[in-house]
């Protein structure tokens, strides 16, 4: 079992940022890749962006390139998302992931989550 906290979520004005943790407990060596996800009300749960744990290598959802940067610390099983230039449509619940396949970028291949993180950015 591995469980996620996050922290870090809040209210900011369109344009900020806001850092993002997730520090992973238990059995943390079969999380090869760590995600984000978010979930706005009444839509789905979407892919923000996941990392590697081997080497380091992150991708983004479109909506995100440019602004958010995803990073790790192994040794302190701590995943972060940098979020810059934030916008009133990156409003959600934030929700750290972790699973076994690298690059993914579903949530179906993610089996474990955190309790999330709520992030508000007013206009």
């Amino acid at each position: 079992q591995v469980q996620l906290v996050e922290s870090g979520g809040g209210l900011v004005q369109a344009g900020g940022s806001l850092r993002l943790s997730c520090v992973a407990s238990g059995r943390t060596f079969s999380t090869r890749a760590m995600a984000w996800f978010r979930q706005a009300p009444g839509k789905e749960r979407d892919f923000v962006a996941t990392i590697t744990r081997n080497d380091g290598s992150a991708y983004y959802a479109d909506s995100v390139k440019g602004r958010f940067t995803i990073s790790r610390d192994n040794a302190k099983d701590t995943v972060y998302l940098q979020m810059n230039t934030l916008k009133p449509e990156d409003t959600a619940v934030y929700y750290c992931a972790a699973g076994p396949i690298p690059t993914a970028q579903s949530r179906g291949l993610y089996n474990y989550w955190g309790q999330g993180t709520q992030v508000t950015v007013s206009s």
